[in-house]
């Protein structure tokens, strides 16, 4: 069973920093992309940003200028660097990672204040 652990949520002011982390476990072998997406009460499920197995990149207009996507294909992990956070990004977000099939996170929160 493929797992991936989210880490790196949390509570912050508008204009801080977050590094969020996601792993797959060992048994995908080969993983095509790896994204993140985010969720907000009332609102639907959203790409934030996305990368490739060959590092090709792309990010919501939204996060544009301030989140950086990033991955460590040989570990697995993908991570999303998120700066200059406003109250708007509060969200549960979800790792995403396509295979030969897709596969979800169990999400984690991220709280911007004010």
């Amino acid at each position: 069973q493929v797992q991936l652990v989210e880490s790196g949520g949390g509570l912050v002011q508008t204009g801080g920093s977050l590094r969020l982390s996601c792993v797959a476990s060992n048994n995908v072998f080969k993983i095509n992309a790896m994204g993140w997406y985010r969720q907000a009460p009332g609102k639907q499920r959203e790409l934030v940003a996305i990368i490739s197995s060959g590092g090709a990149t792309n990010y919501a207009d939204s996060v544009k200028g301030r989140f950086t996507i990033s991955s460590d294909n040989a570990k697995k992990t993908v991570y999303l660097q998120m700066n200059s956070l406003k109250f708007e990004d509060t969200a549960v977000y979800y790792c995403n990672v396509k295979s030969w099939r897709e596969d979800w996170g169990q999400g984690i929160q991220v709280t911007v204040s004010s």
